[in-house]
């Protein structure tokens, strides 16, 4: 197994969003987390990669515990946040080598990847700007290319699409798919559902800090009276049901 989170509770300072979070994602598998705004999905995010420390719970990536072995545990998630964040003076090119040092990549096998990866998204003669020079997308772009340059097992991507042009999104989903193929497992946050529906394995639907419901979309239609329904369909219904508690 590669991701698992076990009875998961813990937020910000003493109080908990998150309350009994347990989901796991397997290898070569891409699960979708998804929720309403404030349901906890960047909280959740946040546990996962080690910036926030659960309050109670275990998070587990392939055996390690974040707790117990933090260096380590780390060293296999690569991470793609939602607002991009560059250093304003370093240029791409130290971007890149930044990543490599940081991961322990060997520089030379690192630079075939990453080539492939500028050239994929349309940066390979860019490789000396600043990230003043570039717009939101191509911010996004760097970030996806750091990540996937990486050995990680575990993929963490939270909220991708937003400021990518419909050929970037295209060509992540595609990189999404190769690394998947290779046994990496990814977790992603969405809101783009249509999307979601097409490329996820699972879901994981999060309301008020709690799993509200997941599995496959076959398992999500069998909850309720869903049969046939698209995932839009059933987010809307189940998120209603929410609201209304």
């Amino acid at each position: 197994m590669a991701l698992e989170i076990k009875h998961l509770v813990g937020g910000y300072s003493q109080i908990p969003v998150l309350k009994d979070v347990s989901l796991d994602v397997q290898p070569g598998e891409l699960v979708g987390l998804i929720g309403l705004n404030g349901a906890g999905k960047s909280t959740t995010i946040n546990h996962v990669i080690g910036i926030l420390r659960p309050f109670s719970g275990e998070i587990s990536l392939n055996g390690l515990n974040i707790q117990d072995s933090p260096e380590e545990y780390k060293k296999q998630i690569a991470y793609v946040p939602e607002t991009p964040i560059l250093y304003d003076e370093l240029t791409l090119r130290e971007h890149l080598e930044l990543t490599m040092t940081a991961y322990g990549l060997n520089h030379q096998r690192a630079w075939q990847r990453v080539h492939q990866l500028l050239k994929t998204f349309r940066l390979a003669n860019k490789l000396d700007w600043f990230p003043a020079n570039f717009s939101k997308g191509m911010k996004q772009k760097v970030m996806i290319c750091c990540a996937f340059m990486t050995n990680a097992k575990l993929l963490v991507i939270d909220e991708p699409f937003y400021g990518l042009d419909p050929l970037a999104v295209h060509d992540l989903l595609e990189l999404i798919e190769k690394r998947k193929k290779a046994g990496v497992a990814v977790l992603m946050s969405t809101h783009v559902l249509d999307t979601a529906q097409k490329y996820c394995d699972r879901f994981v639907l999060l309301a008020n800090g709690k799993v509200r419901a997941h599995g496959t979309l076959n398992e999500l239609r069998q909850l309720g009276d869903h049969s046939g329904e698209s995932l839009d369909e059933i987010y809307l219904h189940l998120a209603r049901d929410d609201h209304h508690e």
